[in-house]
């Protein structure tokens, strides 16, 4: 990990980038997974409110890839959607978490499926193209406390999706801390104009993961992968981010798949000495 190796600049696109730490599982997320390509991340720090269309080219150019990280409230928001166009027109390697995701498919609502003025009702609560809204089960709640979408969730991948090759399985478990989702009204509208609903809950009825067909890593996820990841074991969709801005930076072709597990540790039961009550182990010291 501390030995010298060569650099990979990702940029982090967000608001809260004067105090790095507001964003440490992140980093820390996307180290693990450049340490397990023998390179170091570089993150070049962009505050999202200070992005426009005028300048997000010279802000974002020449970094190996975007991160759009989550977040709350509306500003700082259109950076984050100009840095999601950036990385889909200009075929740089994404990676949205949360709020990343959202601000991707108000991106490509917007300028690939014609709707303009597309965008969350968080940040508008009177666009004509909610194309993300509270969940279902939510929108008619006035007393919007506690009604956070928390914990691990299970959600099932598209085989032969970018999501399903990095992960290797077809279920998965995943963290989240959200209320906004993808609004299912505008599915087919998305998945038509070429957007893959590449995960989603068993149910079906809620949007986990979106890429894009053609693009060489354009994904998004809904929930947060940084919290499960491991300076051994780096989270699947960073491994899979890092792997390919490293190989279109190098002018290698990219190639996806997932990284073994590592051994299982010994699983603990009722009966494994760990478990016991002190007094009962063999191990246990003497009483005074």
């Amino acid at each position: 990990i501390k030995a010298p190796k060569p650099s990979l600049e990702i940029a982090l696109v967000g608001k809260y980038i004067e105090l790095p730490d507001a964003y440490l599982s992140v980093t820390e997320a996307l180290r693990h997974a450049a340490w397990a390509h023998g390179v170091d991340a570089k993150v070049r720090w962009v505050d999202s409110e200070t992005l426009t269309a005028d300048n997000v080219a010279s802000r974002l150019d020449g970094a190996a890839g975007v991160l759009v990280p989550g977040g709350f409230g509306h500003r700082g928001i259109e950076g984050k959607v100009l840095a999601a166009h950036f990385a889909r027109d200009r075929r740089v390697p994404y990676l949205g978490l949360c709020l990343g995701l959202q601000c991707a498919v108000i991106e490509f609502a917007r300028e690939v499926t014609g709707s303009a003025d597309a965008n969350s009702t968080e940040f508008d609560m009177f666009t004509q193209h909610p194309v993300i809204d509270f969940m279902p089960d939510q929108r008619e709640l006035e007393d919007k406390g506690g009604t956070m979408r928390l914990g691990l969730y299970p959600a099932r991948l598209t085989p032969g999706s970018k999501a399903a090759q990095v992960y290797g399985q077809e279920v998965i478990y995943e963290r989240h801390r959200h209320r906004f989702e993808v609004n299912n009204r505008y599915r087919q509208t998305l998945e038509g104009a070429g957007m893959l609903l590449s995960g989603q809950s068993p149910d079906g009825r809620l949007v986990e993961i979106v890429e894009l067909k053609d693009h060489p890593w354009f994904v998004a996820s809904q929930f947060h992968p940084e919290f499960k990841s491991r300076p051994e074991r780096p989270h699947p969709l960073f491994d899979g981010f890092v792997a390919t801005a490293l190989a279109i930076r190098d002018g290698r072709e990219v190639e996806l798949g997932a990284r073994p597990s590592p051994p299982p540790t010994e699983a603990l039961t009722a009966g494994s000495p760990v478990m016991r009550p002190a007094a009962d182990r063999e191990d246990a010291p003497l009483s005074r």
